[in-house]
């Protein structure tokens, strides 16, 4: 069997387990045709190394990425046939390092979808969705994997509710929106009905009814921040470097908690309930922003010094 086949055997078990493989299946693809360009049915070391060596430059982060997902598949393989080898986890130099997040300006988001919003297609479509995405994603800190899952009866209007059934590892979730945001999209939903002639499920389509993609919605978000200068123009429709879709999640959970320290509400009791309405599976995951962001840092400190300060009188 090629190794692509194996891998379609293997992302299924993997969904079926709630699994979110929008990154994983991009680079095993690449992996896997690769392979079977080569006529190789078996995963090994030397294979890998000739895959990665014909992959453009990445920093150390997306080199240890590529490793740690081809890694899990030839454990999978091998645990039926022996004859597949896990390249070794220090293969690549470099270790994973978490990212710190980039925190949007609310003007830098203002022109992100704005610019999204001025993508040409023929019906006008492109930029009534992937603005509309955006700016979801922006006032809820959704990932772009649960956004694009909603199909359009997720949104509950009389209650202003939004069900996530596509969370990470496979949790539902239901987030309150403000009635402004129910607003924002039921409009959405009447006029893109009306530019595509149908009543299409999805809840973010293409102008052919179908729903849109995370590799479209990556693409259409960096040609939007090269519109604006926060990623330069590539040549060939190219993503480039710079702030990623993700980091509106990031924004999101960054000004709700700096909203805290500034409005005199408690973190401690607040954290839960920012831990739920964003999915983490434990709340270390959204502390870990007092340490990514210096200015979250500072606001924490100076509320520790103060109580400090009031425990002593």
């Amino acid at each position: 069997m090629s190794l692509t086949y194996q891998l379609d055997r293997y992302l299924r078990v993997r969904r079926s387990l709630g699994y979110d493989l929008g990154t994983s299946e991009r680079i095993l693809r690449r992996f896997t045709r690769f392979a079977d360009r080569e006529g190789a049915d078996r995963i090994d070391t030397a294979l890998f190394l000739r895959w990665h060596a014909t992959l453009p430059e990445a920093c150390s982060s997306t080199r240890v990425a590529r490793l740690s997902v081809v890694r899990l598949f030839a454990q999978w393989l091998s645990s039926f046939d022996p004859a597949h080898e896990v390249p070794p986890r220090g293969l690549l130099p470099g270790a994973y390092k978490r990212s710190r997040p980039y925190i949007y300006t609310d003007a830098e988001v203002g022109s992100i979808i704005a610019a999204a919003k001025a993508l040409p297609s023929v019906y006008g479509l492109r930029g009534l969705t992937c603005s509309t995405l955006f700016g979801l994603i922006t006032v809820t800190g959704l990932r772009i994997s649960e956004a694009l899952a909603l199909d359009r009866d997720d949104l509950d209007t009389d209650h202003g509710v939004l069900r996530v059934r596509q969370g990470k590892l496979g949790k539902e979730r239901l987030l309150p929106l403000d009635q402004s945001v129910v607003t924002q999209l039921v409009g959405y939903v009447a006029e893109r009905d009306r530019l595509i002639g149908q009543s299409a499920k999805p809840l973010f389509v293409t102008d052919k009814a179908t729903r849109l993609t995370d590799c479209s919605a990556r693409y259409n978000f960096a040609q939007a921040c090269q519109q604006i200068g926060l990623r330069t123009h590539q040549p060939y429709g190219k993503h480039g470097r710079g702030p990623r879709v993700h980091d509106l999640r990031h924004s999101f959970a960054v000004k709700t908690m700096i909203d805290w320290y500034r409005t005199g509400k408690d973190p401690a009791r607040a954290m839960i309930r920012l831990t739920t309405y964003l999915g983490h599976s434990n709340p270390s995951n959204t502390y870990w922003y007092l340490e990514a962001v210096p200015e979250l840092l500072d606001l924490a400190m100076a509320r520790a010094t103060a109580d400090g300060r009031e425990a002593r009188q």
